[in-house]
C-alpha cells in the first residue's frame, strides 16, 4: 500500500514558531512531525509515501533529502493549494488504482499501522473508507464522529459548541479507489475532503479507534502537551 502525507500547512496558530518553517517540520522531543510520520508508516507496512508541499517547500525537500527514507518518498509541490481531496485527485496515478492511506502530517500520533490496514481489509462490502478516531480532550474544536454499534459512521459534528461525545476524526484514512472516481465526478481541481467528500459517504465509512496516542499539534498549548505526553518508540 502507498500513502499520501498532507504536509502543505502553514501552521498559522503556531506562529512565531512557524514563521520560518512549515508546520510539518515543527520539532517535538528533538524530532519533526514529518520524521515521526515517515518512520511510523515506512516501518509499518507502507511501501512508499507521497508528500505534498506548499509553505517553505525547499525546507521539506532538504529534510527528506537528508533522511534515511529518501528513496521511498516522493515530493509534490503545490504552487496553489488544491485542498485535501484535490491533492488526492491530482496524484491519482501514484495510487495505482489500489487502496491507499492518507494522513495529515500536522498531527502527532502513534498507532499500529498494520492493524489499521487489516481493519480496512476486513471491512463489510459497502464500506469504502476506514477512518481513524481518537478520544479528544477538546471536542468543541474537533470533528466529532457519531457511529453505530458496528463502527459505521452515521454523522459528523464539525467544531460544534455542544458535541455529542468526544470520539473525533483523527484525519488518518484508508480509501478504496472508488473515492477517486467520485472526486473526478465533481469536475474541479480544488476539493476539501472533510466538507465535500466524507459527508457523502455516511454509512460507508468504518472507524478504527486509536488506543495509543493522537494529538493535533495546532496551538502552542497542544505542542506543550505533546512534549510531556508523547510515548517513546
Amino acid at each position: 500500500m502507498r500513502a499520501l502525507l498532507l504536509a502543505a500547512g502553514y501552521g498559522t496558530r503556531l506562529r512565531p514558531l512557524t514563521d520560518n518553517i512549515p508546520k510539518c517540520l515543527v520539532s517535538i522531543r528533538g524530532r519533526s512531525l514529518l520524521d515521526y510520520w515517515l518512520e511510523l508508516l515506512l516501518t509499518g507496512g507502507i511501501e512508499s509515501i507521497l508528500v505534498n508541499t506548499h509553505y517553505f517547500p525547499e525546507k521539506v525537500s532538504d529534510f527528506v533529502g537528508a533522511s534515511r527514507w529518501k528513496d521511498r518518498v516522493t515530493l509534490m509541490h503545490e504552487e496553489v493549494l488544491l485542498g485535501t481531496g484535490g491533492t488526492i485527485l491530482h496524484n491519482r496515478k501514484f495510487f495505482r488504482d489500489e487502496a491507499f492511506l492518507v494522513a495529515h502530517a500536522d498531527n502527532l500520533t502513534r498507532f499500529d499501522v498494520r492493524a489499521f490496514i487489516a481493519r480496512h481489509a476486513s471491512r463489510p462490502p459497502e464500506v469504502v473508507v476506514t477512518m481513524m478516531t481518537f478520544a479528544t480532550d477538546a471536542p468543541q474544536s474537533c470533528g466529532i464522529v457519531v457511529e453505530d454499534d458496528k463502527g459505521i459512521v452515521r454523522d459528523f459534528h464539525e467544531k460544534s459548541p455542544n458535541p455529542p461525545g468526544n470520539r473525533a476524526n483523527a484525519a488518518v484514512y484508508v480509501f478504496e479507489p472508488e473515492i477517486i472516481k467520485f472526486l473526478e465526478s465533481l469536475g474541479r481541481s480544488t476539493i476539501d475532503l472533510s466538507t465535500e467528500v466524507l459527508p457523502r459517504y455516511l454509512g460507508r465509512i468504518r472507524t478504527h479507534f486509536n488506543t495509543m496516542y493522537h494529538r493535533d499539534i495546532g496551538t502552542p498549548n497542544s505542542l506543550r502537551k505533546a512534549e510531556l505526553e508523547f510515548p517513546p518508540l
